[in-house]
Formats: C-alpha cells, sequence, structure tokens
C-alpha cells in the first residue's frame, strides 16, 4: 500500500521573501504564490504535498502586531486537520515576535510550524529565499511512522532549524541573521537534514490543542543604562493604563541600587503590575541574588526571566495578561517554561 505524501499549507503574509524585481522598473513587488511551482519548479521534487494561501494585503513585518497573529493562527486552526505541516513566509524583522507569540497561542501542538523568510527577494539571483523555503517545507514534512517529527514552532534560516521562542535576529545583512544563543538548534540542513531529537520539544498528545487568541499590548518594555533618569521613569512607570513592564537588566540580572528606583520597582510591584527582569546580554541568564545588585530585585519580588529572550519575554507577558492570570500565581507561571522558551 502506497504511503500517503505529507500535505503542507503554505502562508505567506508578507516580507522580503515574497518580493520580485519588476523587470521594468527594477522596483519590487508582492509574489503571486497560486504561482509558486512556475517560480520555483524544484518543488515539484519534494515528496509532499504543497498549498498556499496569502494574507489578501500582504504586510511589512515592521507593521506585525497581535490582530495579525491571530489572522496567522486562524489560518492554521481551521486547516490544523487537513494539513501535516504549515510553513509561515514572514518578514524577517519581527519574525522572533511572531514565532514566540505563535508558541505560547498553540497549546498542546502536535504538528509543526515553521517560520521562514529571507534576507534578499525571492527573485533576486543570488538569493537565499529558495533554500529556506525548500529546506522549510522539508522539515515541517518530517515524519516518523506518520507522525510529524516536529511538533513545536520552529524558525529556519541559512542551514538550522531553531526553536521559534528561543531565537533573536542578530544581524541585518548576513543570510546567517538569526541565532539561537541559550538553546541549540533542533536540526540542520547539509548534504542531509539532520535532526537534533534530544531537543525536541515533545507535547501532551493526550490533551487537545487549544488556541488562544487575547494579547494584552498594554505593556513597557525598559532598557537600562547608565544615567537612566529619575523623573523620565518614573514618568513612564506613572502611566495608569500599564498592565506590565519587562525590564532588561545588566548581566546576570543587575542594575542600579539607588534607592528611588527600587522604591519605584517595589511601589510599581504593589500595584499588581508584573516586573519581568530579562538580560540584556544577547546570551546567559538572569540569576537575582548572584551578585549584591540583584539581592534587592528578588527580595522586592520581581519575576526572573532566567534565559528567556526579550522578544519571547514580551509575548509571553502579552499572553499571560491577556488570559488574566491570577497575580497570586503570575511569577510562578511566569518562571515555568510552557513551551520551551527558558531553561
Amino acid at each position: 500500500m502506497a504511503v500517503r505524501q505529507p500535505n503542507i499549507l503554505l502562508i505567506y503574509t508578507g516580507g522580503t521573501i515574497g518580493m520580485i524585481k519588476d523587470s521594468k522598473t527594477a522596483a519590487l513587488k508582492s509574489f503571486d504564490f497560486k504561482n509558486l511551482l512556475k517560480r520555483i519548479p524544484e518543488l515539484r521534487l519534494l515528496a509532499c504535498e504543497i498549498e498556499t494561501v496569502s494574507f489578501e494585503q500582504p504586510i511589512d513585518s515592521s507593521n506585525m502586531r497581535p490582530e495579525y497573529w491571530v489572522m496567522i493562527a486562524e489560518l492554521i486552526e481551521s486547516n490544523y486537520d487537513d494539513f501535516d505541516g504549515f510553513v509561515v513566509l514572514h518578514g524577517s524583522d519581527t519574525m522572533s515576535y511572531s514565532a514566540s507569540a505563535l508558541s505560547f497561542m498553540f497549546e498542546n501542538l502536535t504538528k509543526p510550524i515553521i517560520f521562514t523568510g529571507s534576507q534578499l527577494p525571492i527573485g533576486d539571483l543570488r538569493t537565499d529565499a529558495k533554500e529556506n523555503l525548500i529546506t522549510s517545507i522539508q522539515m515541517a514534512s518530517l515524519q516518523t511512522y506518520g507522525r510529524p517529527v516536529i511538533r513545536e514552532v520552529g524558525l529556519y534560516f541559512e542551514y538550522k532549524l531553531f526553536r521559534g521562542n528561543r531565537t533573536t535576529k542578530i544581524n541585518a545583512e548576513h543570510f546567517e541573521a538569526f541565532e539561537s544563543l541559550n538553546y541549540t538548534h533542533l536540526a540542520e540542513s547539509g548534504v542531509h537534514l539532520k535532526v537534533n531529537n534530544d531537543a525536541l520539544f515533545v507535547p501532551n498528545t493526550r490533551k487537545k490543542m487549544v488556541v488562544h487568541k487575547k494579547f494584552e499590548t498594554s505593556i513597557l518594555l525598559v532598557k537600562m543604562f547608565p544615567g537612566i533618569s529619575e523623573n523620565i521613569l518614573k514618568g513612564m512607570f506613572a502611566c495608569e493604563a500599564i498592565k506590565g513592564i519587562v525590564l532588561e537588566t545588566y548581566g546576570a540580572g543587575n542594575t542600579t541600587t539607588e534607592d528611588w528606583f527600587i522604591d519605584l520597582l517595589k511601589a510599581t510591584i504593589k500595584k499588581g503590575i508584573p516586573i519581568i527582569n530579562v538580560t540584556q546580554c544577547s546570551g546567559g541568564s538572569v540569576a537575582m541574588g548572584q551578585y549584591e545588585t540583584s539581592t534587592q530585585l528578588r527580595a522586592i519580588g520581581l519575576t526572573s526571566g532566567k534565559d528567556i529572550t526579550t522578544e519571547a519575554a514580551l509575548t509571553k507577558l502579552m499572553f499571560m495578561l491577556g488570559e488574566e492570570v491570577s497575580m497570586n500565581s503570575f511569577k510562578t507561571i511566569f518562571e515555568t517554561s510552557l513551551r520551551g522558551e527558558m531553561s
């Protein structure tokens, strides 16, 4: 009996990967993905069936926001039973945010959702788009005994598949645009596709997949720097609309120990506003109490982001506030890995 080939749904949201140059004007314009096989005939060689769907109006990833995350999620949700995997084509600038957000939206996910994009348009002579697209589809098609090998939200770029909520864009010009500094890659493309099985997320297959669609965007991201202004920070923290704060601190979670700053954080937490402590370093982890400069932060109740990325911290905060998680359990839940986003 012939083995059924995997069905993959390709979702184009926008971004450089879907652009081609007009032969007359040299201007970039969106590519019609209905003619995908004509543009990339190599896709016919893949051992899978591919269908495509595009946003009616492709968006630049700089305009990405939660309502678009919901649109992506609903496209996947409505087609979830009919496809074995999903590849999301997305602009690279905010791809790590979107991949992180989708990871929190899909609880008990048992199929791959692979984000990819490119640094050069698909029609460019030196484009990285074809390799990223073809291999992302291959990654989404990997199966063992009829079950997907990848069962989480991933991000594929330049020969490596990463856990989506562990990634950060590190370069605006190189093809190796993304890195996952605190977690190993899930798979690598070379002569063969090599999967790091020990690194893969293992979902609870006994529970039904649930899609969460509420995000609270009334949050603040503050990056510590020498000489940070007391008056400006107090003015920002006094905004009544703020529901949560992500604080990018030095090194292993350290900040200034000036009284006004510690008092401000303490008063904010007392108002029921969670403050997440993440390191502004590219790699490494927050370890409050390791140094004297962070001992007070732990004492007043800051939430440790551990080794989470800023992108994942922001989207996890938006997700948890949207789910109206009780403040009594907020710190405990945030400091717990939900989708493999922290060690």
